[in-house]
């Protein structure tokens, strides 16, 4: 995954001086391509791979966040990331991707530096979900079970899921604690309850809004923007981005660091 990232910045590096003019001269999509993209969908299908664009200064929530109760502040403070207003050096932070830990949710849905496609299948009593940064799978039962009362933490939690009207409504309980819910350190509690509401507006276009509530952490929910996901064609399936461990090591030990000031003899 490593290689391939460095590879990627080579070759965007390397790119002919003519591709501004290129990209400027490219056509528009044809009246017919414009209609299939606005074109109306069954909204209670959201089948296919969606893509959610990285931005690496847009938060998870991308809102602002709700004051902390003193223990959401003292776990808070705790936290070391390695971006933000509070950035130290990654090789004396404490982000668990920094150990291929799972990202957890929602920070799996919108990781930063990585392709955000997930792919969306639904089948009898349940939609599933397969992510395409470290092969994630999700379920999100939708046969009328209610969340378990006393869950053993999971990383992703335990999810179920109903319709309200044209909206797709998923309810999570049951999160493992020692997840981040954003690269910046935000935190939550293992009393976390998670909410996300999909719409699909139409072909092409899903949004996506969330909701976390956790008293523990913070003092009030905290509402997320409105999200865009886009539907992509990727006949050849999902690419294999993966965190390895040894791979994962040899970064900290070459890159990062040094970057933070650590030499290996």
């Amino acid at each position: 995954m490593r290689n391939s990232f460095i590879g990627a910045i080579v070759v965007l590096v390397a790119m002919p001086a003519y591709l501004s003019t290129a990209l400027a001269q490219t056509a528009q999509p044809s009246p017919a391509a414009k209609a299939k993209i606005s074109a109306p969908a069954d909204p209670h299908d959201l089948s296919g791979v969606w893509h959610h664009p990285m931005n690496r200064r847009d938060p998870t929530m991308s809102n602002e966040r709700p004051p902390f109760t003193p223990e959401g502040q003292a776990k808070f403070n705790a936290t070391k990331p390695g971006y933000g207003p509070r950035a130290i050096a990654p090789a004396l932070g404490n982000d668990p991707l920094g150990n291929c830990d799972p990202p957890g949710m929602p920070r799996l849905m919108f990781l930063e530096d990585f392709p955000n496609n997930v792919e969306m299948v639904q089948i009898p009593g349940r939609v599933m979900q397969f992510f395409e940064r470290g092969h994630f799978w999700r379920d999100i039962w939708t046969d009328g079970r209610p969340l378990p009362k006393d869950p053993d933490p999971r990383w992703h939690g335990y999810s179920v899921g109903k319709w309200d009207g044209d909206t797709f409504v998923v309810d999570s309980l049951g999160f493992d604690e020692r997840t981040w819910l954003d690269r910046m350190g935000n935190v939550h509690s293992d009393e976390m309850r998670f909410q996300e509401r999909y719409r699909r507006v139409n072909h092409d276009t899903m949004e996506l809004s969330m909701t976390i509530t956790d008293p523990k952490i913070y003092t009030k929910p905290w509402v997320s923007v409105t999200k865009t996901l886009s539907l992509v064609s990727k006949p050849e399936g999902l690419d294999e981005f993966l965190c390895v461990p040894s791979e994962e090591q040899l970064f900290n030990r070459t890159v990062r660091d040094p970057a933070g000031g650590v030499i290996h003899k």
